[in-house]
């Protein structure tokens, strides 16, 4: 009985440092609403130019990674961002409310140029909008692409590699992701 206390009050410290992290964070420019929770170990590069709604929530060892000036993301109400998730943004990144990313996906809106007439190295990056709509759920370690647009209700399958929109209520899975059905 006495460690459910203990474990209780644990919990509220922790909410409570979590709310002072992103207090931080918005005294360095980011615009985060109301009672969000950012863990420890989070790296955010540019916080001005990120905007949170209402109950964000961090895990450990995320990696908000804005890589221009003019990169733009963006999150709704009540978004979980698993352990370990990356976004890597250099032109614009939309997530809507109620999105769950579990642990280990990654997110990246822009690509090396491939041309054969030049070095990787010195090819500039191809970038393209990724739009995440209201209640999607993207499993552990799935990666999404440039391009891409998740539509509402969307399910994104563990380890899936989404290179193309995916319709609304629709469950994708595999490498490159295809439908694998409709939610009920």
């Amino acid at each position: 009985m006495w460690f459910r206390t203990i474990q209780i009050v644990h919990d509220k410290a922790a909410v409570a440092i979590g709310r002072l992290r992103a207090t931080l964070l918005r005294l360095r420019g980011a615009k985060i609403g109301p009672k969000a929770i950012i863990a420890k170990s989070v790296t955010v590069d540019n916080p001005m130019l990120i905007l949170a709604g209402l109950r964000l929530k961090i895990e450990p060892n995320v990696y908000l990674k804005l890589v221009s000036d003019d990169a733009k993301l963006s999150f709704g109400d009540f978004v979980f961002i698993g352990k370990g998730v990356e976004f890597d943004v250099q032109e614009e990144v939309h997530v809507g409310s109620n999105v769950l990313f579990a642990p280990g996906s990654f997110i990246t809106d822009h690509n090396h140029g491939i041309a054969a007439n030049q070095l990787i190295k010195q090819q500039a990056c191809v970038s393209h909008k990724i739009t995440i709509d209201d209640d999607v759920w993207i499993g552990a370690n799935a990666v999404i692409l440039p391009g891409v647009t998740l539509s509402k209700g969307a399910v994104i399958a563990a380890g899936a590699v989404v290179t193309k929109s995916v319709d609304a209520m629709t469950i994708v899975a595999g490498v490159p992701a295809t439908v694998i059905g409709k939610r009920q």
